[in-house]
């Protein structure tokens, strides 16, 4: 008997292979059927090498031919294993959901703390805002919120507006930069003691349940170390990039390297823009021309060489730094000073390496920033 390749094909069309939801001929798992006489042969192609799924699909598709075609058929199935290619991981792909209205979110982090990561962080965002960007920051340390203080403005309050047809938190302004800190909602003297699911629902809130509005820069000043707040907010927000905070010293310079690390994971895969270097060196007032290095000399600059990362800048130890910070008027908007100048060149190396990581991404990802023109700040 003469077999008819469109009557085998027919056949194979009401056989399944395990783990599919198609048939083997609509899947493309049949790769060829040949005839010749009663005898047939079938090459197959399967994606998973289980022993059991092939010999299933082989004796399934000798049964069907046997039933529904021939039954004195003389069948051979040639079974070839393909497996799907490793997926590579995406790099530099902006994770999260994407908030209306803000252009780019700048994640500020320390792998260790009492570096100063949160005065750089506020003084980054008063220089953004001089440069004529419109920023807010977002005080992510929910177990040590210091931007109220930091702002002057431990005794304002969030005020609740409508937004469409929901109601939403208004962040409270001064210097030109929003501002959001679980500082607002408690009392000075009282601890937050939550796990972590708690605190990444309360800053959830302050992110999607805040008016923002338009920004261009949204700068997250993050809690020291590598924790469950950190993966909570790259799990939820498409960030940008991130900037890490070290002093010079040895201590701090392993924990930021840790830091970076986290960034760089694939499973993360946050770009790091740069690492910054506080308290690079101290200059008494009354020796402007010295230097001395306390904390060791150009360590954050050298670790920063080491990992391929870019050195965005070194922040002197200052007095006044502290003491604006305390009084809540930050450093850099001191006008005409060299603290004013060291932080506005700092800003312009950040602003730069968010515009260089916006341009390497594909045009569908990447949040570009369309306000640079006219600030005379920023590098053309």
């Amino acid at each position: 008997m003469k077999l008819e390749k469109s009557e085998i094909l027919k056949a194979l069309e009401t056989i399944t292979i395990a783990g599919e939801g198609k048939n083997m001929v609509e899947s493309g798992a049949v790769k060829n059927v040949i005839t010749f006489g009663d005898e047939v042969i079938v090459d197959l192609e399967l994606s998973t090498p289980a022993l059991h799924i092939k010999k299933r699909a082989e004796v399934d598709i000798m049964k069907v031919i046997h039933e529904k075609v021939y039954e004195k058929a003389k069948i051979k199935v040639n079974i070839k294993v393909e497996a799907p290619a490793a997926k590579e991981p995406e790099k530099n792909v902006i994770k999260g959901k994407p908030i209306p209205g803000i252009k780019n979110i700048i994640a500020v982090a320390s792998g260790k703390g009492g570096v100063g990561k949160s005065t750089v962080t506020s003084n980054l965002a008063v220089t953004l805002s001089k440069m004529g960007f419109s920023v807010g920051l977002l005080d992510a340390d929910i177990y040590g919120p210091s931007a109220p203080i930091m702002f002057d403005v431990e005794n304002e309050r969030p005020l609740s507006v409508r937004v469409g047809d929901k109601s939403k938190m208004k962040p409270v302004e001064n210097y030109g930069v929003k501002i959001l800190s679980i500082g607002f909602f408690t009392q000075p003297n009282q601890a937050v003691v939550w796990r972590g699911p708690m605190a990444a629902k309360a800053l959830n809130q302050m992110i999607f349940d805040a008016a923002w509005g338009e920004l261009d820069f949204l700068l997250l000043d993050l809690p020291p170390g590598t924790g469950d707040i950190h993966l909570s907010i790259m799990q939820s927000l498409p960030i940008t990039g991130a900037v890490v905070v070290s002093t010079p010293q040895n201590v701090a310079l392993a924990d930021a390297r840790k830091g970076v690390a986290m960034f760089q994971q694939d499973s993360i895969s946050v770009p790091v823009l740069g690492i910054i270097e506080n308290m690079a060196y101290f200059t008494p007032e009354e020796l402007p021309n010295n230097k001395y290095y306390i904390f060791g000399k150009e360590g954050a600059k050298h670790l920063a060489e080491d990992i391929d990362v870019p050195f965005l800048g070194e922040i002197p130890l200052v007095q006044s730094i502290r003491e604006a910070g305390d009084i809540g008027r930050p450093a850099a908007l001191q006008t005409a000073t060299p603290i004013e100048k060291a932080f506005e060149e700092l800003t312009r190396n950040v602003v730069q390496e968010v515009v260089d990581r916006n341009e390497n991404l594909p045009p569908t990802e990447a949040i570009k920033i369309t306000t640079m023109a006219g600030c005379s700040a920023v590098k053309k």
